[in-house]
Order: C-alpha cells, then structure tokens, then sequence
C-alpha cells in the first residue's frame, strides 16, 4: 500500500494552496476554485486568504470578483458555515450540502420561535418569507433594515425563552433572511461596510437547475481530494459536515484510492496515487518522492483559513502540543505562522495596526527571516487597515494586547 511520506503531503498543500511563492494566483477567483471555498464567517478571511496567495494582491481585484463581476458568492454550506465559493459552483454545494442544512435549520427556528412570548408558527414564518422576497422585488438589493421596513412581519421583535435568566429580545428579520438564502431565494451581495464587516446587503437569487444530491457529493468529494487530499473518511466527514455513510458512498463513487496515513486509513484520487506511485511513494521512498520541489516559504495565514481547517487530523502540520494555543474551544482557528508547511507559530494585528508574530518551534535563521519579511509584506498591503479575529485563540489574544 502507498504510503505519502510527510515531506510529499507538505509540498502538495504548498503547491496545491498556492502558499509557495512561485504556486501564487493572479486572480481571487482562482484563489477560491483551488482551496474550493474560503471561510466567511469572519469577513476579514476571505481578503486575507485571498491575499496571502495572490501574486500581486489587490483588494479592488477581490471586491470585483465579490461585488462587481460576482463570480464569487457567499453562501451557507458544509457545515452550516458561511462560505464565499464560485458562482458556478453554488448549485454543486446548495444541493450536495445546504439544503439538508437548511431543513434542520428551519425546524430549530421553529422550535425557537414557537417557546417566544409571541409564539410563531410554519404558517407565520412562511408569510414573513415571502413578505422579504416580494420588499426585495420592489427594493432591488437592500439591506436588513430597508428590507425589514418594508416587511413588517421582518421587523417584528419577539422576547426568547421569556421569564428565563437569560432572555433576549431579538429581530425577526435576519433569521428569516439567513433561511432564504439557505433555500436559495435570496444572495448576499455587497457588505454594509468595508472589507471586515459582516453585514451584507441581499438580493433575489436566480434560480438553480435540478442536480441529483448523490452526484453532487461525489463531485465535492472529488473536489476535495484534488485539493486536501491526501486524506482520512473522518476528514472528509468534518470538512463537508455529512454522515459517514454519505461520504463512504462519494469517495467510492469517484474510486477514490486507498493509502496509508500515519492517522490511518487515508484517500487519493486515482491520478494522485500513479503520480505518488511513479515516483516511489511507498514505505521506503526518500523524503522528497512524488511530489514536485518547491522553493522554501513562510506564510502568515489569517484565522479560519481553509489550509488552516482543511484536516480533522492535523499532526502531520500542527504540533498536538500547540493546538489549544491555535483554536479556540468550539474548533475555530486562529492567525497562525506556517514554514515549509507546518504551523510553528502566531500572529496578530495589534489596535495601532502593527502586525506581530511569534514563532513557538525554532526552524532556524532563515525561517525566522522569510517570516520576517512575510509579516512586512502584510504591514505594507495593510496600511491604515485593522483588524481582530471575530474567534480570538489563546495565542492571538495574547499578542493582540501584548
């Protein structure tokens, strides 16, 4: 059985994330298509993921491909996470992933709103639906509030688990607005304000051709392994957010090839195992084989990065010791250091503006120089901008407030 050597998985993910310097894009749009998606629940990720793998990193390139060109999208999918992916590729994630999530979304709402001191019924959320998609017809793109004054049902305020310590008054509008764009019926478009805000204008959607949900796995399932891969069932299974048997079908559906990982059993598409396999991948191959050389690199990767959370296993690029300095208690990472493809430090955009970093895993003199310069790339493209992690991590915190 071929077995991918530890040096073989890092050059892949140098060459494959774009992280080396000579593997940088020239789009954002061909940014997103090789990690498949960016992670949007902090907005700042998707500009600084975007960033870090540009060759010339331009933020008005990344704001034409979300908001003027919009061959980007932000959308809910694996995992009930917001993410930005193609626009190409919506109906591939909607009908692989987000419509499951958006029926046990919309039956937990329910069950939210029917314990609210003015109980809500299907019925009710319904009319409040199509109230929010006829304001949109008239508004054109618009945000929360002009849509919720035009959709007084959107605007209505209801008290949550009345009587209880912990209360809370809350608007209607936005979740009704999440579940339309979970169904498809509505988009997020241009944010309320610059690149790190998370408040997004909406707008109708159009509408999606049919595809069969089993084939639209398999092609994630693809997708992935000619990203991520390669990977574990149990990877897979917390990338996507699916059943196990859901994806045990889809990598068999692409003849996904079985490997040995020092994690387990592991995945590859077909044409990867030749490649590894050509090359002498297997136990006794030296520790360059099967994948192509790639120049040394540093990388400072902002928090939830796809690299950063592409693995349910990450040993092979974090040391275990170090991982409760890197996420947060729910799993949520945050900016970390990466040389040669491995996670061997931190960072952090300071209230000034100043960019730190520190390195928890000495690599020597020239790892500490190519860090060094990466972090004054970031100061320079940064300029007046700031930042702070929506998911500060322990070590984050920490150099934040020095």
């Amino acid at each position: 059985m071929l077995r991918p050597t530890l040096a073989q998985r890092r050059a892949i993910l140098a060459r494959r994330h774009l992280l080396a310097p000579s593997a940088r894009a020239a789009t954002t749009e061909q940014v997103t298509r090789a990690l498949l998606a960016l992670h949007a629940t902090d907005a700042a990720t998707v500009t600084l993921s975007a960033y870090t793998r540009l060759a010339a990193p331009d933020l008005a390139d990344m704001e034409r491909a979300l908001y003027q060109d919009r061959t980007l999208l932000r959308m809910h999918c694996m995992r009930r996470t917001l993410f930005v992916v193609p626009v190409e590729d919506v109906p591939l994630y909607h009908f692989s992933t987000t419509l499951d999530v958006a029926r046990r979304e919309r039956a937990s709402l329910l069950r939210l709103l029917r314990g609210a001191d003015t109980p809500w019924d299907a019925a009710r959320l319904a009319a409040a639906e199509e109230e929010a998609v006829a304001a949109l017809r008239r508004l054109g793109e618009a945000g929360a509030t002009e849509i919720s004054a035009e959709a007084p049902l959107l605007g209505e305020m209801i008290t949550l688990s009345p009587g209880k310590r912990y209360e809370a008054r809350q608007r209607v509008g936005g979740w009704v607005l999440r579940l339309l764009a979970m169904d498809g019926r509505v988009r997020r478009g241009r944010p309320l304000g610059g690149w790190t805000s998370g408040r997004f204008r909406y707008g109708l959607a159009p509408e999606m051709a049919p595809m069969d949900p089993a084939e639209a796995k398999a092609e994630v399932v693809r997708r992935w392994l000619a990203s991520f891969g390669p990977g574990t069932t149990d990877d897979v299974k917390w990338w996507t957010g699916w059943t196990v048997t859901a994806v045990r079908r889809a990598l068999a559906d692409v003849g996904a090839v079985e490997v040995a990982l020092p994690e387990g059993q592991g995945w590859l598409l077909p044409e990867d195992v030749e490649t590894l396999a050509g090359a002498g991948a297997g136990a006794g191959a030296g520790a360059g084989a099967g994948a192509e050389e790639v120049e040394p690199w540093a990388a400072l990767l902002p928090g939830l990065d796809p690299t950063t959370m592409g693995w349910k296993y990450r040993d092979w690029y974090l040391d275990p010791g170090h991982r409760s300095l890197h996420f947060d208690t729910n799993g949520n990472a945050g900016p970390t250091v990466w040389w040669n493809g491995e996670i061997v430090g931190g960072w952090a955009c300071r209230p000034d503006g100043e960019v730190v970093w520190r390195l928890l895993a000495d690599r020597g003199a020239e790892a500490a120089a190519a860090v060094e310069a990466e972090s004054a790339r970031l100061q320079g493209w940064l300029g007046e901008a700031r930042f702070v992690p929506a998911f500060p991590t322990p070590l984050a915190r920490e150099l934040t407030h020095g």
